[in-house]
């Protein structure tokens, strides 16, 4: 048998029907940049469950979530974790879902393959399925764990993206979104549920959106009915799906068939500042954006500060003189250790007090035009 390995802009936006791990072992190592997973849960179902009426709950039963013990569960998912760790850029992420039945024993078997937990994600269902026996709570939240494949890799993390989509706040850990039920539910010819756990495209949304670009290639090795294959064709991800069951794979071609694909000019982002280039406060004074002598003020307009010719500024308040940078100037205005100058100090403009981080990102903009 041959070990050449399938390179995966030969496959790529396809399903590939397997054995996850027998599939992801097939594929060229690095080159994946994210990878969703979802898992079975290992739900250890004891037998049928029923409402209080005593109408059967349609819960997960199916074959693909039985393993015989705790060490047989473990055994697969260090197997299958292992095949996509090989699979994973160096720079790449990983998010694996689970509930509380299985994803104490899933984030215990990434760290011991190396994995860098970034973060924990709950999502909180808004409309969770009732505990019918009443002895538990209702278990309304399922676990995320985002992962990096080391602890030095410098993986994708599109925070000003996420926070224009968050209104401007800083995205939080806890995500809140309903089942996925409606229109969006894939049944069969029946009317029954074509996947008994079918995640909500929001939630697959929301995590391309902060881990991922335009471009990139995402790998779900339990593809399911498809969700990550049809948000990623409408954000202009590439995608390989893994699954064995005939049936889920016939529903989720048929849906990515008929997904649209986002227009490309709809699919920039906002731009991370961390990776913008750097701009020393003086490169305003070169080009003219500031003038020495020019004149700026703390937030509260308590302090004026005077911009001199070697890009240093100097203040005075009633706890004294100070002269420096404009971050150590501010800082110590504030009796602070730091302090960004970018958006402490402002300028006036038309009657109007802008920070100076608005000049910064005009230096920038003026400096792509030109190159």
């Amino acid at each position: 048998m041959s070990s050449e390995k399938i390179d995966l802009s030969t496959c790529a936006n396809e399903i590939l029907a397997g054995d996850c791990i027998e599939v992801m072992n097939a594929l060229q190592p690095e080159s994946v940049d994210m990878i969703f997973a979802d898992p079975p849960y290992n739900l250890q179902l004891g037998g049928d469950l029923s409402r209080p009426d005593d109408s059967k709950v349609d819960a997960v039963d199916d074959e693909w979530d039985q393993f015989d013990s705790f060490a047989a569960y473990d055994d697969f998912t260090e197997k299958w974790m292992k095949s996509a760790y090989n699979l994973l850029k160096p720079d790449g992420t990983i998010w694996v879902i689970g509930s509380y039945h299985n994803i104490f024993r899933v984030g215990k078997i990434m760290q011991d393959l190396g994995f860098w937990i970034l973060n924990d994600v709950v999502w909180r269902k808004t409309n969770p399925m009732p505990n019918f026996r009443g002895r538990r709570f209702t278990n309304a939240h399922e676990t995320m764990i985002w992962a990096s494949k080391s602890e030095k890799s410098k993986y994708t993390f599109n925070y000003q993206s996420l926070k224009s989509f968050n209104d401007d706040i800083q995205m939080r850990s806890d995500w809140e979104f309903p089942l996925c039920t409606g229109g969006e539910r894939l049944k069969n010819a029946r009317g029954e549920k074509v996947h008994p756990t079918q995640k909500p495209e929001a939630l697959l949304y929301r995590i391309m959106l902060a881990a991922s670009n335009k471009g990139d290639m995402i790998l779900d090795p339990f593809f399911g009915t498809g969700t990550t294959g049809a948000v990623a064709k409408k954000m202009g991800r590439n995608f390989i799906g893994i699954e064995q069951d005939s049936a889920y794979i016939k529903a989720a071609q048929k849906r990515l068939d008929e997904t649209s694909s986002v227009a490309e000019e709809d699919l920039e982002q906002m731009p991370d500042k961390k990776s913008e280039p750097r701009v020393p406060f003086g490169n305003l004074l070169e080009t003219g954006l500031l003038e020495p002598g020019a004149i700026l003020y703390t937030p509260d307009k308590s302090v004026q500060a005077r911009v001199r010719a070697d890009g240093s500024i100097s203040a005075k308040s009633d706890m004294g003189k100070y002269q420096g940078s404009i971050h150590k100037v501010g800082a110590a205005l504030q009796d602070k250790p730091s302090c960004n100058g970018w958006t402490f100090w402002h300028y006036e403009q038309a009657g109007r007090r802008l920070p100076i981080d608005d000049l910064r990102q005009k230096y920038r903009d003026n400096q792509k035009a030109v190159n």
